[in-house]
């Protein structure tokens, strides 16, 4: 898909928000949503987006829906650093098919890392729910 396009309301994401799917579920609040990624890159990687804003990627959000969101993943990232201890974490987000970019609700990614580890490939391989379960109570119990 290119970075041009109508929001779909049908995607798993949005699916996620009104709660026809489901996910392992780290934090909500009345405007984001963090829970973990079931194709891992790194052991406790998760997701952070958006609950009302109808945006496919960085270019279309509004600027106060942004601000929420980036102090959402700021508040993840504090989170998995106190539950994880991990060396580094990467935060990303992708824009269009060309760039990675899955699945067309902006999301931003944070993946832990530990020095020594090589980074998964993005969307390989599915995680053991009861894992998911496990590391999103423990990132959970951490978030202030």
């Amino acid at each position: 898909m290119s970075l041009e396009g109508a929001y779909d309301p049908g995607n798993i994401f949005a699916m996620i928000i009104r709660g026809e799917a489901s996910a392992a579920k780290i934090f909500e609040d009345d405007e984001t949503l963090a829970f973990m990624d079931v194709f891992p890159q790194a052991r406790g990687h998760l997701l952070v987006v958006h609950k009302t804003a109808a945006a496919r990627n960085l270019i279309d959000i509004e600027p106060a829906a942004l601000k929420t969101l980036i102090l959402s993943v700021q508040r993840m990232t504090k989170a998995v650093l106190a539950a994880l201890n991990p060396d580094g974490i990467t935060v990303t987000q992708f824009n269009g098919a060309a760039s990675g970019q899955s699945v067309y609700h902006l999301h931003f990614h944070v993946i832990p890392r530990w020095a020594g580890t090589a980074l998964g490939r993005h969307g390989a391989n599915a995680a053991d729910p009861a894992e998911l379960w496990d590391l999103a109570r423990r990132i959970a119990a951490e978030v202030s």
